[in-house]
């Protein structure tokens, strides 16, 4: 009995360390196994103590809890963890299948089913629970083995196929099915007095402690969002569609205190918060949602924050009102040393300033890159067609027919992250749909385009460098553009798309063809040569022809260097 409950504690003990440090990124299937062990090691200590057949039922009832469902649910955490897409159906189909097999665990002495016979003594104060297995059970234990090999070959097929999922973790995965099985098989083998599974049921809960802990490290996503949240010192604070507050971050909290004791699905309990809150958003409607500043304290004191006001949306629907703040006190102090002290001040504060630059620079590629983590066929894209953009724009450089200036070289290659901005508007289905689209499908695709310059000009609609927002918006809304005019999403042709869509066009369209995707291969560099130029005056611009031919020995140098 000590050995039994020990385990128990120790298996209950790790449930609530799970249940603390609990974080939406953890699997729900992991989750459920949490709660599931301390059940089914509650079966195995009631089996060491009871004193009658039917107190030996119970505890037996009680264990093979566990034993119908945990294979079961420990093959769905991995197919998630594996990225598998399995049907909603099958997994249905699988738990009623199961079901149904712990519905026989009570048919257990009054049926030959699952037990032919069952019988219970004490020899030596201690239970001895026999029984002799009918077909059922045979039933059962192939489940439990099919189980576990259905866990292992998806395990080694990711390994082998999806290089996208952590070797760590898959290593970590194999585990827990591994270990419950040895212990089930040494029993078997061996005929211990204890039952070691429910030792081996524990050792998985700590195995799958360590891999929640991982969870969390790969959720890009959060993160990246995260860090762009804090970065930046920004507020947040959300309202329903009656002005009713909903919650904010702890930032927005440190630039309003009268939000600590603001009370949920409430009305704003301050009359100063609540009255600009009202303005803000009539302003919003009248300016269409451009920045507002708004002020607090004096002199030394005083705050200068930027306010915007986005609506929130789930689909087509408006749930409410978005309030974004951001601290531009620093901001006005740089400005203000740019105006009243001398040179040795203003050069440190062009230092800042390029500084704030290089963040707001980095803050954008985060984006693209948060963006890009959710394609399941385009990873490191952004990479490589930057620098393909860049060694076009090298050659560029060098051919007497174009005059470009280097503020222009400059803005096209910082540009070139942001041109699949739009894909964040696709939905998931879609976006990360393992194969080649259907007409509906590309259809929502090629939205991204559209959508992609409308997000471009929100991000830079209040930066000073206006060429470059063009260029950037030009970048994300054309590049899809064929010099026949059979492009989309405007159906452009000729020097009526911007000339930097029609660089970024041919750096874009040679990635996707030497890359390798979920539905293709990567080509050959000379069957990707002769792609392009077979395109010349049909997909790309043909007074772009010699640039690239120079530039393709560099092309083809970087991406024999890259995993791609």
């Amino acid at each position: 009995m000590f050995y039994y409950l020990t385990v128990l504690i120790l298996s209950v003990f790790l449930t609530v360390f799970y249940m603390f440090k609990w974080h939406k990124s953890y699997n729900t299937y992991i989750t459920i196994i949490f709660i599931l062990v301390p059940i089914t090691n509650i079966g195995y200590l009631l089996s060491s103590m009871c004193e009658t057949l039917d107190g030996a039922m119970i505890a037996n009832r009680i264990m093979y809890l566990g034993g119908c469902f945990l294979s079961y649910f420990i093959l769905n955490s991995i197919f998630d963890l594996c990225e598998l897409k399995v049907s909603r159906w099958l997994r249905a189909a699988l738990f009623a299948f199961n079901a149904i097999l712990y519905t026989f665990v009570f048919t257990a002495g009054n049926g030959s089913l699952f037990y032919k016979t069952v019988s219970f003594s004490m020899v030596d104060g201690v239970p001895v629970f026999e029984k002799t297995y009918g077909p059922i059970h045979t039933v059962f234990i192939l489940s439990i083995i099919l189980y576990c090999v259905g866990s292992f070959v998806a395990i080694i097929y990711t390994g082998i196929k999806n290089k996208k999922v952590s070797n760590t973790m898959l290593r970590l995965l194999f585990i827990p099915q591994l270990t419950c099985l040895i212990c089930y098989l040494v029993n078997k083998r061996f005929g211990f007095d204890v039952e070691l599974v429910p030792a081996g049921y524990t050792i998985a809960l700590f195995v799958y402690l360590l891999i929640s802990d991982r969870l969390r490290l790969y959720d890009i996503e959060e993160i990246a969002a995260s860090a762009m949240i804090k970065g930046t010192g920004t507020g947040v604070i959300l309202f329903d569609n009656s002005l009713r507050y909903i919650g904010s971050n702890r930032t927005a909290k440190d630039f309003f205190p009268p939000l600590i004791t603001q009370e949920v699905d409430s009305p704003l309990s301050d009359k100063t918060l609540s009255g600009n809150l009202a303005s803000w958003i009539e302003t919003h409607d009248k300016n269409h949602a451009l920045p507002i500043t708004y002020n607090t304290g004096n002199g030394d004191d005083r705050k200068y924050y930027r306010i915007n006001i986005n609506r929130l949306r789930r689909g087509i629907h408006k749930d409410g009102w978005q309030v974004t703040i951001v601290d531009e006190t620093k901001h006005r102090k740089y400005i203000s040393l740019l105006n009243n002290y001398n040179s040795d001040l203003k050069e440190e504060v062009r230092d800042k300033t390029k500084h704030i630059v290089e963040m707001h620079n980095n803050l954008i590629l985060s984006m693209a890159t948060m963006v890009e983590s959710r394609d399941n066929s385009t990873g490191g894209h952004i990479r490589r067609t930057s620098e393909g953009v860049r060694i076009l724009i090298d050659e560029l450089r060098k051919d007497k027919n174009y005059d470009l200036s280097d503020e222009f070289c400059a803005d096209i290659i910082k540009a070139a992250p942001m041109h699949d901005l739009g894909k964040i508007a696709v939905d998931d289905a879609v976006l990360r749909k393992p194969g080649i689209f259907d007409a509906k499908e590309f259809a929502m695709m090629k939205t991204h385009a559209a959508e992609g310059a409308k997000i471009v000009h929100e991000i830079l609609k209040v930066t000073d460098d206006e060429s470059f927002k063009v260029i950037a918006e030009n970048v994300a809304h054309y590049h899809h553009e064929r010099w026949d005019g059979s492009g989309y999403p405007e159906g452009l042709a000729g020097e009526a798309i911007p000339f930097e869509a029609r660089v970024m066009a041919i750096a874009d369209v040679y990635d996707a063809l030497v890359s390798k995707r979920v539905y293709k291969d990567s080509m050959s560099f000379e069957e990707a040569d002769r792609i392009i130029m077979e395109g010349m005056g049909r997909h790309f611009d043909p007074g772009l022809k010699a640039c690239y031919e120079a530039a393709r020995p560099h092309l083809e140098e970087y991406y024999s260097t890259i995993d791609r």
